[in-house]
């Protein structure tokens, strides 16, 4: 009897080192194990958006319909601009839009890029899609391929927001890494390097009538940021 109590007692030893191994020590103080903030996200997933304090109950007492997600605290201006557009289209989520928004300058950068003049025009007003077709017509005459890539979008945020019935306009700041390559007719790169990321900063006004069936905001304007 002796023996096998001697044998429980080590192999209860062993597992109590091995649990206290894995919980660390702040469950051994009755703390929850707390979640690395600096994990790297999936490639090509959005960064979480940073829930603002106290944003819920200041929606609920101005009206406005409680959301999922959150943006981080914003410039008056700006949350009185976005508050009128909630007020304007309930099923406006200004966290939903600033997703929307990294997408669409994915998409539309990469259509500029390769020249797909048809996306363009579907996602952007006729004045700026006119811009990025006569920069791809400049481009195709002049023989030269660019071979631009978006590494990341490592900020999105938004400036300003204001809404004059019906139509809202939010201003996005965009900071991202792009690679970008320029070749002549002849296939020799005269520009630019895939293996060295250079940092862009660009200002997108987006625009959308609010009493429109077609749910899409629309890029209106462009600018450097």
């Amino acid at each position: 009897m002796t023996v096998e109590i001697v044998i429980l007692a080590m192999i209860a030893a062993f597992l109590g080192l091995r649990l206290y191994a894995v919980l660390g020590r702040r469950a051994e103080h009755g703390e929850e194990p707390a979640p690395n903030r600096f994990e790297a996200p999936p490639v090509g997933a959005p960064p979480a958006i940073a829930p603002a304090p106290n944003r819920a109950g200041e929606r609920a007492a101005a009206g406005v319909p409680p959301r999922g997600r959150e943006l981080p605290p914003l410039l008056p201006a700006v949350e009185r601009g976005l508050r009128e557009i909630s007020a304007a289209d309930r099923r406006f989520d200004p966290a939903g839009f600033v997703e929307g928004a990294r997408g669409a300058y994915r998409m539309i950068l990469e259509a500029f890029w390769r020249g797909d003049r048809d996306e363009l025009s579907h996602l952007c007003e006729p004045s700026v899609a006119r811009h990025f077709e006569e920069a791809i017509a400049a481009r195709l005459a002049s023989g030269d391929v660019i071979d631009n890539r978006l590494v990341r979008i490592t900020e999105a945020a938004v400036t300003e927001a204001s809404y004059a019935a019906p139509t809202a306009r939010i201003a996005v700041r965009f900071v991202a890494d792009v690679a970008a390559v320029t070749r002549n007719a002849e296939g020799v790169v005269i520009a630019g390097s895939l293996d060295d990321a250079v940092e862009v900063r660009d200002v997108w006004t987006f625009t959308r009538k609010v009493n429109a069936a077609d749910p899409d905001w629309l890029l209106d304007e462009t600018d450097e940021g």
